[in-house]
């Protein structure tokens, strides 16, 4: 199971990438946990100094960006 956090403190970009996460899991059929983290210190112990972002495994896989369905479900395939 993968686990997946977006990082972000609540804005509009930030809830469009949980809504892009939540359909590229469903697209892929991986199975996965995915978590909203808002709080700015755990944010900042991944080193992320831009939001919205994505955490995949404990690893960032970009900041900064709304990624599309398309490249979430690429990444987690």
């Amino acid at each position: 199971m993968k686990d997946i956090k977006v990082l972000g403190p609540g804005c509009a970009k930030c809830a469009k990438l949980k809504e892009h996460v939540d359909q590229a899991v469903a697209k892929s059929g991986v199975e996965a946990q995915v978590t909203k983290v808002t709080d700015i210190n755990d944010m900042v112990s991944y080193g992320v100094m831009m939001t919205p972002a994505l955490v995949v495994d404990g690893e960032v896989k970009f900041s900064g960006k709304v990624a599309s369905v398309d490249e979430i479900a690429a990444m987690l395939s």
